[in-house]
C-alpha cells in the first residue's frame, strides 16, 4: 500500500511523531549527560519539576551551577519547556516558575513566552500529523463547540487567541491539540500564544523570585492573580470589541 492511502499517510504521521519524540527526548538525555558534576544527592533533583517543592529543589541544584554555567542551565531549561510543550506534558508552570528564580525577570519573561510560542506551535503542527483522529475521538463535543466559537471570532483570531490563553477557559493543551483540528490558521496560533502567556507568565515568574519560601502547599496564583486574569482577558478582547463597533457604524 502506498504513501497516498490513508492507512499510508497515518503510518508515516506515526512514524514522524514517533522520530520527533525520540529526538526530543534523546536532546533532553545529552542535556542531562553533559550537566557539570554533580553529587548524587543534587543529581535525584535534576528532573521534571511535578510540583512546587520538586522546583523548588531543582532551582537550589542549578542556582549553585549558573555562575559558571549560565548558558548550560538556560538551554537545559528552554529544552525541557519546549519538549513538556509540545508533547502536551504536565509541568512547564513549575518551569515558568523555576525561570523566575534563576534568570533576570526581563530574561525570565521572554524565555518563557518564547519556549510557550515554540513548543505549543510544534504541538499544533504535530497535530496536524496525527492529531484529527485523536481529537475527533476523545473530543468530539469540545471540539465542535469551540470550532463554532472560532468561526463567530474569524476575523479576530490573534485577539481570541490571546484571550484564550490569558483566561482558563480552555486547557493549553486543548488549546494546542484542536487548533489545526478545526481550521485555526498557525500564525495568528504562534503570536496570539507568545503574547496571551504574557500575564499568566509574568505573575508565575514573580512567583519564582520567591521560590525559596514556597512549600508545597503554597501556589503562584491566588484570588487576585485571577482577577489580574480576568482583567488582561477583558483588555485583550477590547480590539475585537471596538472593531465590530466602527464596522456596525459603517454597515
Amino acid at each position: 500500500m502506498t504513501s497516498g492511502t490513508p492507512s499510508g499517510s497515518t503510518r508515516f504521521a506515526t512514524i514522524s511523531v514517533a522520530l520527533i519524540f525520540l529526538t526530543s527526548l534523546s536532546a533532553l538525555l545529552l542535556v542531562y549527560s553533559t550537566f557539570p558534576n554533580v553529587t548524587d544527592d543534587e543529581r535525584k533533583h535534576i528532573k521534571v519539576p511535578w510540583n512546587i517543592e520538586d522546583a523548588k529543589q531543582l532551582g537550589i541544584v542549578l542556582d549553585k551551577y549558573k555562575t559558571d554555567h549560565y548558558y548550560q542551565v538556560m538551554v537545559g531549561v528552554f529544552i525541557m519547556y519546549i519538549f513538556l510543550q509540545t508533547f502536551a506534558i504536565p509541568g512547564s508552570l513549575f518551569l515558568s516558575i523555576l525561570s523566575g528564580f534563576l534568570f533576570p525577570f526581563t530574561v525570565a519573561l521572554a524565555l518563557v513566552c518564547t519556549c510557550s510560542m515554540l513548543g505549543a506551535t510544534l504541538c499544533f503542527m504535530l497535530s496536524q500529523l496525527l492529531g484529527r483522529k485523536l481529537v475527533l475521538h476523545y473530543f468530539p463535543e469540545k471540539a465542535r463547540a469551540w470550532a463554532i466559537q472560532v468561526d463567530k471570532h474569524k476575523d479576530n483570531l490573534f485577539n481570541y487567541v490571546v484571550f484564550l490563553r490569558v483566561t482558563p477557559f480552555l486547557p493549553n493543551w486543548f488549546i494546542n491539540l484542536t487548533a489545526p483540528v478545526i481550521g485555526v490558521p498557525l500564525w495568528p496560533f504562534a503570536f496570539g500564544t507568545f503574547v496571551g502567556v504574557a500575564p499568566p507568565s509574568f505573575i508565575a515568574i514573580q512567583g519564582g523570585q520567591t521560590l525559596h519560601d514556597m512549600t508545597a502547599s503554597d501556589s503562584a496564583f491566588s484570588a487576585t492573580t485571577f482577577l489580574w486574569l480576568a482583567f488582561f482577558g477583558v483588555v485583550s478582547l477590547v480590539p475585537i470589541f471596538l472593531k465590530n463597533k466602527l464596522r456596525a457604524k459603517i454597515d
